[in-house]
């Protein structure tokens, strides 16, 4: 059943580049977070496509990954075209990511709207997530050179996300939606504090949706030399240089985030305050969210034991059973060739140890 039938030109954009570096030993180069089933049986690259249901059918979503990971990528997408698997020669941040994308959908649908969004991100309320696509592709129907993006209502003063600060409202179909203000900066503690004070700051959900031509035309005026590179692409698409025109011209571009290159400089951004409860799954404590804890506020995915052991979280691989004892707050876990054993306020020191094994030449270990 179509839920919206009348959004026929509505492209989805799923960025699956990552490395997933905060969530090792289990997220690898080559099967990184995104590829990760960490809640249900579902992986995290294969709940974000669930979640469009019928508002976008298969040949309209595209993924666009590393080109390491692209294989893998069709494997557990067998329902997209295997050409809708985009992989990119090199990481070059989220701006070359969107161009290139936007790129492809210039030339097969000319007054495409996309909607972009991460990969690793748990959306709990499918349904109104759609419903809130449609409203953001309606608010672009009626200003095409709109930007739309969702703004996450702040639950507490984090400092790992950029925030939104809004303006004033404007009509919407069952949404509130207002003017972006202006786009701020991961801040510190106390400035996160005055935001969440203030009551008319989220945070920066990632997820955009806007004309194709659009934002094509913003990377042409704000980074003239990254759009010259994607220009070159887009000329030798559907011709047989297109794979090496992708390499050179892509490996060329000096890479730069989507926020920095557009969003913060643009002047007509609207962002909708989500009505769905979402989750960026950014480190381990994610899966106490994620998951039910037992009812010694341990959250557990594999064979555990536990004795005396409260609010930690344990994974372990198929097989292989984590005994702890008289253990407090750890992270643990357990891979087929390596194990994390961390408490859980260090969480963000996991990146620390990729690159002590980086530095050490422990490649196979990554």
């Amino acid at each position: 059943m179509v839920l919206f039938d009348d959004y026929s030109m509505l492209h989805a954009v799923i960025m699956a580049g990552g490395s997933g570096t905060r969530f090792w030993p289990a997220s690898r180069k080559l099967v990184p977070k995104q590829l990760l089933a960490l809640s249900g049986q579902r992986t995290m690259i294969q709940s974000t496509v669930d979640r469009l249901g019928d508002l976008i059918p298969p040949d309209r979503q595209m993924i666009v990954t590393n080109k390491i990971l692209a294989e893998a990528v069709r494997e557990q997408l067998p329902e997209l075209p295997a050409a809708n698997v985009v992989g990119e020669p090199c990481k070059r941040d989220t701006a070359p990511c969107v161009g290139l994308a936007a790129a492809i959908i210039k030339r097969i649908d000319a007054d495409g709207t996309m909607v972009v969004m991460p990969s690793d991100h748990v959306i709990a309320s499918p349904e109104k997530f759609q419903a809130a696509l449609a409203a953001a592709e309606k608010l672009i129907d009626e200003d095409p050179t709109r930007i739309v993006t969702f703004g996450i209502t702040p639950t507490y003063p984090a400092e790992s996300f950029g925030y939104i600060q809004r303006a004033d409202e404007i009509p919407a179909d069952g949404v509130s939606a207002f003017r972006v203000e202006k786009f701020r900066e991961k801040p510190d503690r106390a400035t996160a504090e005055s935001y969440v004070d203030a009551g008319t700051f989220y945070w920066n959900s990632g997820i955009f949706l806007w004309r194709a031509s659009t934002i094509l035309d913003a990377l042409a005026k704000n980074v003239p030399e990254m759009s010259k590179h994607l220009h070159a692409i887009a000329g030798a698409m559907g011709t047989p240089e297109f794979d090496a025109v992708l390499e050179r011209e892509f490996t060329a571009i000096k890479g730069t985030s989507i926020d920095y290159a557009v969003m913060e400089s643009y002047d007509n951004v609207v962002m909708i305050e989500a009505p769905f409860p979402w989750d960026d799954v950014g480190s381990w404590q994610a899966l106490s969210r994620l998951n039910d804890p037992d009812e010694n506020g341990n959250t557990v995915v594999g064979s555990h034991i536990g004795i005396d052991t409260k609010g930690s979280i344990i994974m372990a691989q198929e097989g292989h059973t984590v005994v702890t004892i008289d253990v407090e707050d750890l992270i643990v876990v357990q891979t087929a060739d390596a194990t994390l054993v961390a408490p859980k306020h260090a969480e963000e020191r996991v990146r620390e140890a990729v690159k002590a094994l980086e530095e050490r030449g422990m490649t196979d270990k990554l």
